[in-house]
């Protein structure tokens, strides 16, 4: 399952689909394009309203669900890869991916263990941010534990040092797993509704936005009796698939079989003449400013904090998305 909505999501919507027919033609599973639909927690109507796009996707086999957003809408859309989960079959293992990610190899062919679930592991220390005399990482992952009853000890890392971050157990939302979308659904959401309503002290110097959907998944999980991935599911963010976050970034840092690929699905007519329609991913890729980042980095020798790669490119003044 991704999520596609009106604007920049649904032309990464396309892109995936796109690539996945691509890059895993024995792909025998249904692909869902998540749909929110208008209501009271959108000024705008947020569902896919270009028949283009639309019959793009279905063309690629893709079947958009509607969902309706009942906790979050445009205040938070990161809430959508949650809500989102009550529109697919009850009881039937799924995996939810980030929109603005590529297939790049077989999915089909990971060994998911849908009895265990896990997320992604490619992040940085992005929360909690510690201030000076405010609480540490134990003392906030900790209430955030205790809020819901869970087993803190249990989730922790014992190879990493204390008051170290990756010690802690922390996720990318770009995608997860389990054997039945709602029963994720039903520990993940009201753990994200829980927290923003109401915080416990120890968050008090902490944002939330962007951050919720990932403080929320690894309790979750861990509910659930999963944690961090094992080597089987090493394709993910690697040989398999790419969550590049915004195009600048794919073609700045990513390796050359990732932008072979992206270059490749996007370039049958049917395709293309669709993508053309947002102007960041025509210039970005049809028009050459990609290969101008891409240009600017040595992708063997990467800064190694992503804003810097990010303020690079806003520097050339080529930075889209």
């Amino acid at each position: 399952m991704i999520v596609g909505q009106n604007n920049r999501l649904m032309f990464e919507a396309l892109l995936f689909a796109a690539s996945l027919r691509h890059c895993d033609p024995g792909f025998s599973g249904t692909l869902y394009v998540a749909e929110p639909q208008p209501g009271k927690l959108w000024p705008g109507n947020p569902s896919i309203q270009n028949a283009d796009v639309r019959d793009a996707l279905k063309m690629l086999g893709a079947e958009i669900v509607p969902f309706k957003s009942r906790h979050f809408g445009a205040r938070y859309p990161y809430g959508n890869k949650a809500e989102a989960l009550y529109a697919l079959p009850k009881g039937v293992p799924f995996v939810f991916f980030d929109t603005d990610t590529l297939v790049t190899g077989p999915v089909s062919e990971i060994a998911f263990d849908f009895e265990r679930p896990a997320a992604s592991m490619r992040r940085e220390d992005t929360w909690p941010k510690l201030e000076l005399y405010g609480p540490g990482y134990t003392q906030t992952w900790r209430a955030l534990y205790d809020m819901f009853g869970l087993d803190f000890e249990g989730s922790l890392d014992p190879g990493q040092p204390d008051e170290y971050w990756e010690r802690y157990l922390y996720f990318n939302a770009g995608w997860f797993f389990y054997r039945c979308p709602h029963q994720f659904a039903d520990a993940l959401l009201p753990k994200m509704v829980a927290i923003r309503k109401n915080p416990p002290p120890e968050l008090i110097c902490q944002s939330l936005d962007p951050w919720l959907d990932q403080v929320a998944l690894p309790l979750a999980i861990h509910e659930l009796g999963g944690g961090r991935p094992g080597p089987e599911l090493d394709a993910l963010d690697g040989a398999t698939t790419c969550h590049y976050r915004v195009l600048p970034l794919l073609y700045a840092r990513e390796a050359d079989r990732v932008v072979d690929v992206l270059e490749a699905v996007s370039a049958p007519n049917k395709i293309k003449k669709v993508l053309k329609q947002y102007d960041p991913f025509k210039r970005m890729i049809f028009q050459g400013r990609g290969h101008r980042v891409r240009a600017l980095f040595d992708q063997a020798n990467l800064p190694r904090r992503e804003q810097a790669i990010r303020n690079r490119i806003k520097a050339e003044k080529l930075w889209m998305r």
